[in-house]
């Protein structure tokens, strides 16, 4: 059956940088026409936004409720790394996800993960290996080849990573990075494997280097990682090498907007209006062959209707010529309950958590991951801690509070140490969510609360939890411990609450359990824990805790 509608507005054409008024003819899903005529409602549209690169686990949502909560803001579609999950259930993971995002319509586009586990520093649920690999890039569902997140096998050029390099390439798919830090000549090497992208860019020397070898640059801004101010210096340079991400954004930031967000930044900025929705319309569909309409005759019909080319206020968002979303709400529902998990661990007491030295009294040097607000990155610093009974203790007066990591696939020891700038008084938090592994990570001021929070989480089988004395609140994550069957409204007013309850015990961090989540990630610089042990990036191994 022929269906056809029409739509009379402001075109914004981002390929031939004009706006004109049309009229344009939508026929069986796609742009039939595009019409110039005399005049037009004062209303614009153009491209729908996409991410160029998201973890949708990281939201905490399923893919039908992350799509609930995105496409009022404008996302059509998102180029998404589903390594979060392949860490728990390997390719059943995947797979899991695949199936999931059926059941809504903003077009997802998932990667095959190149990095599963991340390291051979830190227990995972699974591995996916180079047949792996190639079993999912044989599918058509699969466009690329996710963030290469161990960069010194690329440097070495290890065996089985150039094997799932090579996989890319045969099936002329792109090959995502990730290369924090990484500066010239030794970026020229990662980026000579043939990988094409890095979102990981804290500073714009680093971003310039990475241009210079023709590194696609990701401008991230997510709930814990935020680039923009320092890359944005980049549209007036090298507008043409930039997509916007916003890798791991939690569902009450999810709420508030998506990339809209930063296109709004960007102009309110001054930065050329085309410029910047070539990085958040055009760009990604291009450098990824993403199947999303670009305002062409013949293209799919996604696209937004926007009041204004300021504030960028989404009146509706179209996929494929239907209306999905409009004033803010979904068109269609969910019926979508599945889950799946990997979880096998017995609880754990307050004598399994103590750092003991042979020491018995007196101070010791510690080695003490120094969180960053707002950063990925950590620095090491050293403390001198008090012993008593030869049990290390933190310092709650100097902000040095005890991190766990307990592995949560096999029962093993929890691995313990300290960190800075988290602040708790007299509580603890603790998370599921742990990047890449998601083993449990835990913060808190003594063993009594780490140990609640830490058991709050083995009893629900996943989730975020905050405990003290009085309470302890746990949001379940019941799909592999990283997402919920609920919508983000609802997600997002529990985590709030979490987040608060943390701020209100003294934490400063702008988003708690999303720099928590990254404490655990030996990928990314300088110091960190996973549940093997204290590892140093900066001679990429382990390292001691107490010196």
């Amino acid at each position: 059956m022929n269906t056809s509608s029409q739509i009379q507005a402001h075109i914004v054409d981002i390929f031939n940088r004009k706006i004109f008024p049309a009229i344009i003819t939508i026929a069986d899903g796609k742009i039939e026409n595009i019409s110039p005529c005399e005049t037009a409602p004062p209303k614009y549209i153009l491209p729908g936004f996409i991410d160029a690169h998201i973890h949708i686990e990281s939201s905490m949502l399923t893919p039908p409720y992350f799509a609930q909560a995105a496409l009022p803001h404008g996302t059509v579609a998102t180029i998404s790394d589903p390594h979060e999950i392949a860490n728990v259930c390997g390719l059943d993971g995947v797979l899991y996800m695949l199936e999931a995002a059926k059941n809504a319509p903003l077009k997802f586009h998932f990667g095959a993960p190149s990095c599963v586990p991340a390291t051979s520093f830190e227990t995972a649920g699974a591995a996916l290996n180079a047949n792996d690999i190639e079993v999912l890039m044989k599918r058509e569902d699969i466009f690329y080849l996710s963030e290469v997140m161990n960069f010194p096998a690329v440097l070495n050029r290890d065996a089985e990573m150039m094997q799932k390099l090579d996989i890319a390439k045969q099936y002329q798919k792109p090959i995502d990075g990730h290369a924090p830090g990484m500066k010239y000549p030794t970026v020229k090497d990662y980026f000579d494997a043939g990988i094409s992208t890095d979102h990981e860019c804290f500073t714009l020397e680093e971003a310039l280097d990475k241009i210079v070898v023709g590194c696609k640059i990701l401008i991230r801004e997510g709930s814990a990682a935020k680039n923009y101010e320092a890359l944005k210096p980049l549209f007036h340079t090298h507008p043409q090498a930039l997509m916007f991400c916003s890798d791991d954004l939690h569902p009450d930031d999810l709420l508030k907007g998506h990339i809209n967000l930063l296109v709004k930044r960007a102009i309110q900025d001054g930065f050329e209006l085309f410029d910047v929705l070539f990085a958040a319309c055009i760009h990604p569909a291009l450098h990824y062959n993403m199947n999303v309409g670009l305002m062409r005759n013949g293209d799919a019909a996604d696209f937004i209707l926007v009041k204004d080319l300021k504030d960028f206020e989404v009146l509706a968002t179209y996929i494929n010529g239907e209306q999905v979303a409009a004033a803010g709400e979904v068109t269609f529902s969910i019926d979508f309950k599945q889950t799946i998990n990997q979880f096998s661990i017995q609880h754990f007491n307050t004598e399994d958590l103590k750092i003991k030295t042979s020491k018995p009294d007196g101070s010791i040097d510690c080695a003490v991951i120094e969180a960053l607000d707002g950063q990925l990155i950590t620095r090491k610093i050293i403390a001198s801690l008090k012993v008593k009974d030869g049990v290390v203790l933190p310092s709650i007066e100097n902000d040095i509070l005890k991190i766990v990591v307990v592995n949560r696939y096999q029962a093993a020891p929890a691995m313990v140490a300290f960190i800075k700038n988290f602040g708790l008084q007299s509580a603890a938090i603790a998370s599921t969510v742990a990047h890449d592994s998601h083993n449990i990570v835990a913060v808190g001021s003594d063993d009594e609360y780490l140990a609640k929070a830490i058991n709050a989480l083995i009893e629900t089988q996943g989730g975020i939890v905050y405990a003290d004395a009085n309470e302890v609140a746990v949001l379940p994550l019941e799909v592999a411990g990283l997402m919920t069957n609920q919508s983000a409204a609802t997600a997002g007013q529990a985590y709030e609450k979490l987040t608060q309850k943390a701020k209100a015990n003294g934490c400063p961090l702008h988003a708690p359990f999303m720099t928590l989540s990254f404490m655990a990630l030996p990928v990314i610089p300088q110091l960190k824990i996973t549940d093997l042990g204290l590892f140093d990036t900066s001679v990429f191994n382990f390292t001691d805790l107490l010196l």
